[in-house]
């Protein structure tokens, strides 16, 4: 990666719009905030439908998995390419055609008689959802520019990354507990409509002159690679990593990402250009967030099952249980992180932040199946909360740090694809040593055998895993700590500065 440098007023990358030329940003925000609650809430809403789903269409255990993987698959592997369509097409065309494609395949889901029509149409979700994450992030990022603007709308962007999920629990035990699973699809169709009336606030931005050259080797090598990478973690969890179809899906992956990289240094309109990762600030932040969600996902995976089958809360109160860790999201990313990200480096931010996820989850290592929610949970929920949130706004912020205009959007879609691969690895790896823990401790107990030893089985799963995630959050924030060496940023320089200083950039 290279070093974060001044950049001349002869090298400057063409500045993005200034604040001032769009007076109704705020309320731009507003929509675009919106389409990023819709996707996040759509990872951990369905999750909840899901068992409803699978009793109401017949599903059968082995394909229950499918409903999951077909959205994951499809938004993961796309994600590159929704972004290169939003550069070339224009970012707020891209993100309504993603808001009427998400909320159409939501009603087509949520109207599924069968599996078929369900998996299609969760394919279709995250086919559009591709397109609109790095749009969002790209509009975001574009119609801020102003040092102050912009940290505190990326707080607010940040804290609904980072705590949509817990909300999406809450909306979907109210939903599947009082109307039907279905609406936990249908739940999509009015946020979309209401966030598409951002075409009135958000001015149009097509390219002028630019034609749209896709780089096809490219498109193909990234879209495959990916695939084979989250299909085989997906499939780590039920055929176990060292089966050769996940070990051949991983390595097929990783050589045909190999083989993107070196296409696309060669590549005269890339897909991906290596400039985008290769600055030091921008690959750091991509680092953060990809390894930081391993994390969150430790914490909404295994304390849902934890509290819903060791406790035995049903799926509203599973959700409600999670709202602190909201409320620790919100206060971190849109109080401290939005004041502090104008005044100081970003790794002042992101490496305590994820140092303090990860004493979050190394205090839910000693959890037992008699522990209390105050005194077992509560404490980790806040610090993982609190942590998690002053990762994400900074982290959002620089991945678009210093990235020329043309490449907003695939500088946002990377920071999605880096999220979304993170979590996809994460969740495999540590469901396998959670269950291999169990397993172990199951067989070892097998002469006496009780209900009671079925959950300490469980819970001793839990806690290898709460080892191992806090082990990979300290990991992290090491890593972050020497390679994101950006410097706080210059003050009384605005984006449209000769030398823009790092968090004015579009």
């Amino acid at each position: 990666m290279s070093e974060p440098s001044a950049i001349p007023p002869e090298a400057a990358p063409p500045a993005a719009p200034s604040s001032e030329a769009n007076p109704r940003r705020w309320l731009a925000l507003l929509f675009i905030g919106l389409a990023q609650l819709m996707i996040v809430l759509d990872i951990t809403i369905v999750n909840i439908a899901l068992p409803s789903a699978q009793r109401d269409l017949g599903i059968s255990a082995g394909d229950r998995q499918w409903v999951i993987t077909a959205y994951t698959l499809a938004f993961g592997s796309l994600l590159l390419f929704g972004g290169r369509i939003a550069d070339y097409t224009g970012r707020r065309r891209a993100f309504l055609i993603g808001l009427i494609g998400f909320a159409g395949a939501s009603a087509l889901g949520g109207a599924a008689q069968g599996l078929g029509t369900l998996l299609g149409a969760r394919a279709l979700q995250g086919a559009f959802a591709a397109l609109l994450a790095p749009s969002a992030l790209s509009l975001l990022a574009v119609n801020f520019t102003e040092a102050r603007e912009r940290a505190k709308a990326f707080g607010i962007f940040g804290a609904i990354a980072a705590g949509g999920g817990a909300i999406g629990l809450v909306v979907g035990g109210l939903l599947t507990e009082y109307l039907d699973w279905r609406w936990c699809l249908y739940v999509n169709v009015p946020i979309a409509v209401v966030a598409a009336f951002s075409w009135s606030v958000l001015p149009a931005d097509r390219p002028a002159g630019e034609r749209a050259r896709f780089d096809i080797p490219g498109l193909l090598l990234a879209v495959s690679g990916l695939v084979s990478l989250v299909y085989g973690c997906s499939e780590a969890e039920s055929e176990g990593w060292d089966s050769r179809l996940v070990t051949g899906l991983l390595v097929l992956g990783v050589v045909l990402l190999t083989a993107f990289v070196l296409v696309e240094r060669r590549a005269a309109r890339p897909l991906l250009p290596i400039r985008v990762i290769a600055d030091r600030t921008r690959g750091s932040a991509y680092l953060a967030v990809g390894l930081s969600v391993v994390g969150m996902f430790a914490m909404f995976l295994f304390l849902t099952y934890y509290m819903q089958i060791v406790k035995g809360y049903s799926a509203l109160v599973t959700g409600v249980a999670f709202l602190p860790m909201t409320a620790a999201v919100l206060a971190a990313a849109g109080g401290v992180a939005a004041r502090l990200i104008p005044r100081v480096p970003p790794r002042a931010l992101v490496v305590p932040g994820l140092l303090c996820a990860a004493t979050g989850v190394a205090l839910l290592v000693p959890l037992e199946t008699g522990s209390s929610y105050a005194a077992g949970v509560l404490p980790s929920e806040l610090l993982v909360g609190f942590g998690m949130g002053l990762v994400m706004a900074p982290s959002m912020n620089y991945a678009t740090h210093g990235v020329r205009p043309q490449d907003a959007g695939i500088a946002s879609a990377t920071v999605n694809t880096a999220q979304q691969i993170g979590g996809s690895i994460g969740t495999a790896m540590l469901n396998t040593i959670a269950t291999s823990a169990t397993a172990d401790y199951l067989r070892d107990h097998a002469r006496r055998m009780t209900p009671a030893t079925a959950k300490d089985g469980l819970v001793e799963g839990f806690s290898h895993a709460f080892v191992w995630s806090s082990v990979i959050l300290t990991a992290a924030a090491v890593v972050v700590g020497v390679l994101m060496n950006t410097p706080r940023p210059e003050r009384g320089k605005a984006a449209h500065g000769a030398a823009p200083a790092p968090a004015h950039l579009g």
